[in-house]
């Protein structure tokens, strides 16, 4: 039998350790959660001291970094439509590596007439959603659709939604005055319906995001609620010295209590990010 030389034999050995070191360093790397959606989740500006959050602007804040890393795409007035016509997913798409997560999450837009963003939950919206889950699987990702958060609609007569981005221009005088009764009226119709009913078609992981923030905003109540958006007197928040009355966006406090809302469900809903989760809820 050929002996093998000395040698050869470190070099075998190094070559082991090395493969084993590596293997490992892999096994180790932190998972990804991508998210993908609108304003309510987008990062925002914050370089003049500006109070307005996205949810998954915060998300980062509920997971141990070393182990997660949340990688927010969502922007402002997108549809499920007009990010991918825009190459928004495309760019999502180059970053994912097997066993990261993918949350997806829009509504408030597809909602909305102008064609370049317009969907129909049913049809084109659920064509969407699923391009989203079947392109993340084909790259060893694992998809999680969440519905639309609510917006703090209380209103007793159900009013026009006006385009939500338009609502950063108004000041608190500029908001509409309506009669509000204590009752949260929903807004998304069958928009909230449908990523619910495209998580059951593809079996993949579902969060009620909209569940989940109808029963904080209902529990807060008309006033108590507010607290929650970009809803300020004159005077009131430096950074927005004429009020405003935004239903629809997240300040620090909202988009922080929200994140840790949907980072519980998450949990709930994929056990093994659990060990995961911190408690963050006082960081910004």
């Amino acid at each position: 039998m050929q002996k093998i030389k000395v040698g050869n034999l470190y070099l075998i050995m190094i070559i082991t350790i090395i493969q084993i070191v590596l293997s490992s360093i892999r096994e180790k790397r932190p998972k990804t959660i991508f998210i993908i959606g609108d304003s309510t989740a987008a990062n925002k500006d914050t370089s003049k001291g500006q109070v307005e959050r996205g949810w998954g602007m915060m998300f980062q804040n509920c997971f141990d970094e070393e182990y997660i890393i949340v990688d927010n795409h969502a922007l402002n007035g997108r549809s499920s439509l007009s990010f991918i016509n825009e190459k928004e997913w495309d760019k999502v798409l180059a970053k994912i590596r097997p066993g990261d997560y993918v949350i997806i999450q829009f509504g408030h837009n597809d909602e909305k007439a102008d064609e370049s963003r317009h969907t129909d939950p049913g049809t084109t919206f659920d064509k969407n959603l699923e391009k989203y889950c079947n392109e993340t699987r084909d790259l060893g990702g694992i998809p999680v659709l969440m519905n639309c958060v609510v917006r703090r609609n209380f209103a007793k007569i159900n009013t026009k939604i006006e385009d939500d981005e338009s609502l950063r221009n108004t000041t608190y005088a500029d908001g509409a005055k309506v009669e509000e009764s204590d009752i949260l009226v929903d807004t998304h119709g069958d928009y909230r319906l449908a990523p619910i009913n495209v998580a059951r078609r593809l079996n993949v992981h579902f969060v009620d995001a909209n569940k989940i923030t109808h029963d904080l905003e209902q529990g807060l109540g008309v006033e108590g609620s507010k607290k929650l958006h970009m809803w300020f007197l004159p005077g009131q928040e430096p950074s927005e010295p004429k009020g405003k009355q935004d239903n629809t966006h997240y300040n620090i406090y909202g988009g922080q209590t929200v994140a840790n809302l949907l980072a519980d469900a998450l949990c709930e809903e994929i056990p093994e990010l659990k060990k995961y989760r911190i408690n963050s809820s006082e960081k910004e």
